[in-house]
């Protein structure tokens, strides 16, 4: 694969027909100045007037839907599906980004990098082959002006990538991989030595080092292959070349973290479950719960 090659055909998606008005949208954006606050609601203010206000509520309303978030962007509340600073508290006590070149793998918007902007790292890359999470992505750094780079690449190109990163987070991607210990050893690839990988994936409990592989779906998701017991994922991270495992948490996923609002469009998690027994999915699998884990490369 060259990469060069591969970064000049991705950027052709912007023509697509449900892409490219979003982005002739994005040119109308004036330039501000303005304040940014990056805490659990990512805040952007700025005096201007009640038409740029308007114009920045109908461009974020056109990119739905917003899955990652919360944002507040000059007045307006993009109440996103998941209420991503859960997850992001949870690991934070974990990490210490200061000097250092950081990946986010499947990054989506953008709202963990935003986040990790007041840890100071050296280099913030985000990798996310998805024109629309992209171009919210410029939406949002319109305002901000960080220097995170956003790569339409995936976690398969990780191995052909310029650099290698101090710290890699790859949250909510490996279970739709149809090759889970591929993708592992591709994200150990991507890291310097002493590196450390941050993963958050499904697992269902149990002491076996065993898998379930859901038939057509899980949770209503057509591309999830397999979700481990957490031996079993740690067999998986051993196999792919990590020297070091470390349980950081465990917890099931909560109508308090996942839910629908008027910013997305279909179903959410209170569709995904059985509507007579919350612990099973609709198709009768175990409900969805995560296990967060820190990975090290020696």
């Amino acid at each position: 694969m060259d990469l060069q090659s591969i970064r000049k055909e991705r950027e052709s998606w912007f023509e697509w027909k449900n892409i490219k008005p979003l982005r002739q949208m994005l040119k109308r954006l004036p330039s501000l100045e303005c304040e940014v606050e990056l805490a659990d609601v990512i805040r952007i203010e700025a005096e201007v007037e009640e038409s740029v206000r308007k114009l920045v509520k109908d461009v974020a309303w056109a990119m739905r839907p917003w899955r990652k978030g919360p944002f507040e962007v000059l007045g307006t509340f993009i109440d996103s599906e998941w209420r991503s600073f859960i997850k992001y508290n949870l690991l934070k006590p974990y990490f210490d980004l200061e000097g250092k070149r950081v990946a986010d793998i499947g990054c989506n918007n953008g709202y963990y990098m935003f986040r990790m902007l007041s840890q100071n790292p050296k280099e913030l890359v985000g990798f996310d082959p998805s024109p629309l999470f992209r171009t919210q992505f410029d939406f949002i750094n319109h305002f901000i002006r960080s220097p995170i780079r956003y790569e339409l690449l995936g976690v398969e190109h990780l191995p052909l990538y310029e650099k290698r990163f101090d710290v890699i987070f790859c949250l909510g991607v490996l279970y739709h991989r149809s090759d889970p210990i591929a993708t592992l050893k591709w994200l150990r690839s991507g890291l310097e030595k002493g590196g450390e990988l941050f993963l958050d994936t499904f697992y269902i409990e149990g002491e076996e080092p065993v898998a379930l592989c859901p038939g057509k779906s899980y949770s209503k998701i057509s591309n999830v292959h397999f979700v481990p017991t957490i031996k079993a994922l740690e067999n998986w991270c051993d196999k792919a070349g990590f020297e070091e495992f470390e349980l950081l948490a465990t917890k099931p996923t909560t109508f308090e973290e996942q839910r629908k609002t008027e910013w997305i469009v279909g179903q959410s998690l209170e569709d995904f479950l059985d509507p007579e027994d919350p612990r099973r999915t609709i198709e009768g699998y175990p409900a969805p719960r995560r296990v967060y884990v820190r990975l090290r490369r020696k």
